[in-house]
Parts: structure tokens; sequence; C-alpha cells
């Protein structure tokens, strides 16, 4: 069997799953996605970051859906969502494959939100003129590469890592629920155990596993941080103190490179902010979207 038929199945492990009721299957080019549309209005997308999923945004939808339109997928690789070719899980790869993806559902957003990995797909597909919404909302937003050594060596572990099928197996199997509490205290979150119970379960599916780590192999920034002074449309960096992930500092340089660009930090959280206080979160999307009208 290989690891991707290795997959959270939907009838088994879906069924009280997060937003199971405003999800639905579509399917693109190679791939079959598992996507939460839920209320009317303006389109606002929302993309989760590398080894999450569209639940990481479980406490945010059905608030902003009083609202808006909001469109939340698993990205390839993770949750539910195929598991598509190696050279695919690249930054360019998972743009042109959301691309594909709001084209199916003939969805433009007024408004696109991404946390961390998922800031900086935001951020290519409108460099790359795929989506154009008229603002953009980085939250912990993983824009720019490693510095010094782990640029190098980082990707090429997590590839090594990928292309050993025994490689996701042996991840899943020692994925115990301390072990996904203490990775994710290490990014300065607090979780509550219904959260940390859903990314135990993510964590321990070999799929999963191989999705999250083919994004990691593939990540490469370095275009992305050639590309953003020619970012048009404005952007706010949303930046928590607490965030051992992602430096804070790197919302702030963002924000001086930009034409449009705008800094906010927000003390006590860490890099999973918008699960610890959604609350803070929906006010702050929907004060985004009013600036955006």
């Amino acid at each position: 069997m290989s690891v991707r038929d290795q997959r959270l199945h939907w009838e088994r492990d879906g069924a009280d799953w997060p937003d199971r009721d405003a999800s639905r299957f579509v399917e693109t080019p190679g791939l079959t996605w598992r996507v939460v549309v839920a209320g009317r209005g303006p389109a606002v997308l929302l993309l989760h970051g590398t080894g999450a999923s569209a639940h990481s945004f479980r406490d945010l939808i059905p608030d902003l859906a009083r609202d808006f339109t909001v469109v939340a997928p698993d990205l390839p690789g993770h949750g539910f969502t195929d598991v598509p070719p190696f050279y695919r899980l690249s930054l360019d790869g998972m743009a042109r494959a959301l691309d594909d993806l709001l084209g199916a559902l003939d969805l433009a957003p007024t408004l696109a939100v991404g946390h961390s990995a998922g800031a900086a797909v935001a951020v290519r597909m409108t460099l790359d003129r795929m989506i154009a919404p008229a603002r953009l909302v980085s939250l912990n937003g993983a824009l720019l590469p490693f510095r010094g050594a782990p640029n190098f060596l980082f990707p090429a572990i997590a590839k090594a890592l990928f292309l050993n099928p025994l490689t996701p197996r042996l991840v899943a199997k020692r994925a115990s629920e301390r072990a996904v509490a203490r990775l994710i205290a290490d990014t300065g979150s607090r979780l509550e155990p219904s959260g940390i119970e859903l990314y135990h379960r993510l964590m321990k599916t070999p799929a999963h596993i191989a999705g999250a780590l083919g994004m990691m192999a593939n990540w490469r920034l370095q275009g992305l941080g050639r590309d953003l002074p020619k970012l048009k449309t404005p952007i706010t960096f949303v930046a928590c103190a607490r965030d051992w992930a992602i430096p804070p500092a790197d919302g702030a340089t963002l924000a001086g490179r930009v034409p449009d660009g705008r800094y906010l930090e927000i003390p006590d959280l860490g890099h999973l902010g918008h699960e610890e206080a959604p609350e803070r979160f929906c006010a702050l999307i929907r004060q985004e979207a009013a600036q955006a009208a």
C-alpha cells in the first residue's frame, strides 16, 4: 500500500470533523479537494499553513459566514485533499492548483487571508494575477527564507525524508498526542485539548505527513522575496508576539518592502493565534474587509 493510500477517509475519519456540513469535494485536474464553502456575501479565501488543514479556521468560519462567503480548502497533500506528485507541492504548484480550484468553484475572493505558508500562496497568486483581492492579510506569514545554513539544509532534509516511503509511516506511528501537544507548544501557542486532538489525528496519518514533508522540501521563497516590491495590493502583516516559529520582526520587515503594507502586532498569542483567540481574528478580518470595501 502506498503512502497516498494511507490517507484520511471522509466517511470514517470525517464523521465528526469541523465544518462537515459545509464541506464539499471538488475535482480539478489531478486532484480531489476537500473545501469548506459557507455563508453568503463577498468571498473571503482562508489558506492554512504547512501541516494543518482547513480545520485551523474552524472557529472563524461560522462567525465570518454570517457576512461573507468563506472558502477554506485543505491544501494539496493536507487533510482530506489528495497528495499530488512531488513537484506540485512547490509554492508555484500550490498557487496553480488553487487557481484551478477557484475556477471550478467560480469564486473570486475579495479578501485573501493566509496563515504561515498559506500567506505565501496567497501573495504568489496575487502577484501572478490568479486572484485579484482588494486586500491581503498575512497571519504570522512564512514569507522569508530561513537564515543561513537552514535555508539550504532544511529543504534537503525534508526532501530526503519525503522520498523515503517509510518516513511518513514512521512519523505517523510515533505521533503520540503528547508529542503533538509539545510540538504545538513549541510554536508559542496554547490550544485546548480538542484542538490538539485534531492535529493528532492529522499527524498520525501517513499521507498527511507526506504532504507536509513534500511542501517543506519544495518551499523556495527567494523568488517571492524578489517579487514582493511589485505587489500593488494592500496587505496587512499580522504578527503574534509569542510566535516562536516565525519571528514577529519578519512582518515589520516585509511591511516596509511593499508599496502598501501595514504591520500589526498582537501580544500574548503564538503561531496559532487565530486558533487561540478566534474572536479577535474575526474582528480583525472584518476590519480588513471593511477597508477593502
